[in-house]
């Protein structure tokens, strides 16, 4: 029972972060709240990849729906056994919880990448990725910032906005490792045997 409780609480975790990517992801297709740069595709090409709206937003909320309902469907029957039944349930809790690990590691992925790249931005050259070779070093070099003429504020916005999917999609990604590790420890210990012995009159095996 305790251990469907903490399922049931570590899926519920996964929905508000779910909502939070979708959020942040929109934010980024904005900067500075202005919509004629989303228009106009002067935007870095890793927003389009759709990471927190797609991945770790819609199909994780249907990962999240699907893991809850099999933690409260405490009466589902597959099979003729109980012990048969709850170790189908457990493998299902287990392909879905990948899945998430699969859709919230995209996102994780995707958005270290746009961070490492740097915006899109104009500068004195035009528009381009104007920190595209450093590898990132920018990051720690604020004094360069200033390169970036348009949007205003555009490498801030981006460095935050793409730190926080990070961190949002490598919560879900720890999440879900966590419930593919209890559903496992549940067949792997022996939890749901599914060994029918049988015995005679006397309860003799």
């Amino acid at each position: 029972m305790g251990s469907r409780k903490c399922g049931g609480c570590l899926s519920c975790l996964l929905i508000p972060l779910a909502l939070w990517s979708i959020i942040v992801n929109i934010l980024l297709y904005f900067p500075n709240g202005q919509t004629s740069y989303a228009s106009s595709h002067k935007l870095t090409n890793y927003v389009w990849y759709f990471e927190g709206i797609c991945f770790s937003g819609v199909m994780m909320l249907i990962v999240a729906t699907v893991l809850l309902v099999l933690e409260n469907n405490n009466n589902y029957k597959c099979c003729h056994s109980e012990n048969c039944s709850k170790k189908y349930v457990t493998l299902l809790s287990i392909i879905f919880s990948s899945l998430g690990i699969a859709f919230s590691g995209y996102c994780l992925v995707i958005s270290a990448l746009g961070l490492i790249q740097g915006p899109y931005c104009r500068t004195l050259d035009g528009w381009e990725y104007a920190f595209e070779g450093t590898a990132g070093r920018f990051l720690t070099d604020s004094s360069i910032w200033i390169q970036c003429l348009e949007p205003a504020h555009v490498v801030e916005w981006n460095i935050i906005l793409f730190s926080i999917l990070i961190t949002l999609s490598g919560l879900q990604v720890i999440i879900c490792l966590i419930r593919v590790a209890m559903q496992l420890s549940k067949i792997l210990c022996g939890s749901y045997s599914v060994i029918i012995q049988v015995t005679d009159s006397h309860g003799h095996l």
